[in-house]
């Protein structure tokens, strides 16, 4: 009994102890891929689907990546004496390089590759591509094999073959034999089932003169969908676009296919493989993997790697419309039209370039004269806007005076009571200095008062910077507030939590909102009681911020909302109906926008809209 506690005791701390390091060890994985490739590289589909692999790994700047590329040529090669010898080479030839995840390009590379990994990649995670659907349901791979499935289906070529063929009665499956289809094996049953109201002809598993002469005899309304040749039957094997070019040569009726790779030897389309697309998915997966995520958060899905794209060349051959094809076709190798053939079209393009450089010459000139009366207008705008901040600070006049008293009357009663305690005997310095202080205190408060008193009114150009529309907005609602009592206003600013930085001139924002609040103020001047404003500023999305100012005054006519903002229109029996035009002006030139409306519980509603700093 007592040896077994000590068994368990030992295990629980060598499990505490190895779980750090197995961590350790997968956030720190090596940055090296080995890709296993079902067929052989040279072909160009294989290529194409390593290539889009390669391009993602080049793009990915976390870290350098090793790849390491077999080619399996399961195509040709098979049984388990070959198999058996790969993986002793691959044991032998890896036996020193470290594989950081392991990339299985096809069902029958991934069935090898789960098989062989305790021996020669222990605990290593696999990344699969090429898989299809059913072929990935009998796998079932484990948690930490994962990767795209890419869904195939007879039935997309035959509404490929329906497109290019309206009266389709007839199609005729070529290719290798079945069991040698790595890709498209599962067609088989599939094939097998049927398409109602279609004859379905295969010729698989022949040689390629046989394929040859019973394709040239083919019927009207027939089409030819062609998976995959890779021997002409006599131990000469190619690669399957060579085949196909062959095929193509002698067959007299359209050829659909399966692989974007196919097109150009001969095929004229349908719902084909993307390869570039199906290898930038598996390296997008092994990278995430490598820098730290774990392959059981990257569940196997569906990729979208199948796309409807036919070639021009042979659509004119078969004299296929393009309003037949399936939504969403791409056409690929399309010839210029009959006018781009033509040299006179480089001629009048030449004639139409010496026309708009004459053109491009006298719209510069405009411009010019354009840009020299947009200084003029901003020059008399500023003056306007200067005249108007004047006039506003007239208004604010008995409050800003009333402001300035109170530090200077605090000063003037703390300097009497100093002079009183200094001509005592005995002087209490303490409370000298404490009124010394208050002194200060009070003399900066009123310097504030100036100093926001002249920056309203000193004239400046109009100049962009970086501010805090929070500190803008707060710094006009103090100069607001003496104003705001003396007419008996309750003012509330409610600021957002967040800095909201914005492009623009603090002086001008802050002429928009004492316009926006003294219009206020003015509104409500002949309520007896209840007179509100409120100050807000907040985000709206991602790109700009919003200050509100909200009264609870009687609101605006409705069917003047249109013209508050027009020149010279005033409600005011004072008035120069030129504020709200001003403001308005302002904040078109800060790139913003300005609006009003009535609030539903009463009183108007002014906002002005400001994109935020990048």
């Amino acid at each position: 009994m007592g040896k077994a506690i000590r068994l368990s005791g030992l295990i629980i701390l060598l499990a505490t102890l190895l779980a750090p390091a197995g961590l350790a060890a997968q956030e720190t994985r090596r940055h090296s891929m080995l890709v296993l490739d079902q067929s052989d590289r040279r072909d160009a589909f294989y290529y194409q689907v390593f290539a889009g692999l390669r391009d993602a790994v080049s793009a990915h700047g976390h870290a350098p990546t090793t790849v390491y590329t077999e080619s399996l040529d399961l195509n040709r090669f098979g049984g388990e004496t070959y198999q058996d010898g790969f993986r002793r080479f691959l044991e032998e030839k890896y036996r020193d390089r470290p594989i950081g995840v392991v990339v299985a390009v096809g069902a029958a590379a991934l069935e090898l590759a789960i098989r062989w990994r305790p021996q020669l990649w222990p605990n290593t995670p696999i990344v699969f591509a090429l898989v299809e659907e059913a072929d990935f349901r009998r796998m079932r791979p484990p948690p930490d094999v994962t990767g795209s499935i890419l869904s195939l289906k007879f039935k997309d070529a035959v509404t490929a073959a329906r497109a290019v063929v309206p009266k389709l009665n007839t199609v005729v499956v070529v290719g290798a034999d079945w069991e040698q289809q790595v890709l498209f094996h599962n067609w088989k049953d599939q094939v097998a089932a049927g398409i109602p109201g279609l004859d379905i002809v295969e010729i698989v598993g022949r040689p390629m003169p046989d394929v040859i002469e019973q394709l040239a005899a083919l019927p009207d309304h027939s089409a030819i969908i062609y998976t995959g040749l890779y021997s002409d039957g006599k131990g000469n094997y190619y690669p399957p676009s060579d085949a196909l070019a062959a095929v193509a040569a002698k067959a007299h009726r359209p050829i659909v296919v399966a692989a974007e790779t196919l097109l150009e030897p001969g095929g004229i389309g349908g719902f084909v493989i993307v390869p570039s697309l199906i290898g930038a998915d598996a390296a997008q997966r092994a990278l995430r993997i490598l820098d730290g995520e774990a392959p059981e958060s990257l569940p196997p899905s569906v990729i979208d790697a199948v796309k409807p794209i036919f070639n021009w060349r042979q659509m004119r051959r078969w004299n296929v419309s393009e309003a037949n094809l399936p939504q969403g076709s791409e056409i690929r190798f399309r010839e210029p039209s009959f006018l781009e053939r033509y040299r006179w079209r480089a001629i009048a393009l030449g004639t139409a370039l010496l026309v708009q450089t004459l053109l491009i010459g006298f719209l510069l000139h405009e411009r010019l004269m354009r840009r020299k009366a947009e200084v003029d207008a901003s020059n008399q705008q500023s003056q306007l806007a200067h005249i108007n901040r004047q006039a506003t600070a007239g208004e604010l006049s008995s409050s800003i005076a009333h402001e300035l008293n109170q530090p200077l009357g605090s000063i003037l009663t703390n300097a009497e009571s100093a002079e009183l305690i200094l001509s005592s005997p005995a002087p209490d310095l303490q409370e000298v200095r404490e009124i010394i202080s208050d002194i200060k205190r009070d003399d900066l408060r009123a310097s504030e008062v100036i100093r926001r008193m002249r920056s309203l009114l000193k004239r400046a150009p109009f100049e962009k910077k970086e501010i805090d529309l929070n500190q803008t907005m707060r710094e006009a609602f103090d100069f607001l507030k003496l104003q705001a009592s003396a007419r008996n206003v309750a003012i509330y600013l409610q600021t957002s939590p967040q800095t909201l930085w914005v492009k623009g001139d603090p002086v001008q924002l802050q002429q928009v909102i004492l316009n926006l609040a003294v219009n206020s103020m003015d509104a409500m001047a002949k309520m007896p009681y209840g007179r509100t404003i409120i100050g807000r500023t907040e985000v709206n999305g991602a790109a700009s911020a919003v200050i509100s100012i909200c009264d609870s005054g009687p609101g605006i006519p409705q069917e003047r909302l249109n013209e508050i903002f027009d020149p010279f229109f005033t409600t005011k029996e004072q008035g120069m109906g030129i504020g709200l035009s001003i403001a308005r002006t302002i904040v078109l030139a800060h790139s913003g926008q300005i609006w009003a409306e009535n609030q539903s519980g009463g009183g108007a509603a002014f906002h002005l809209s400001l994109p935020l700093a990048a």
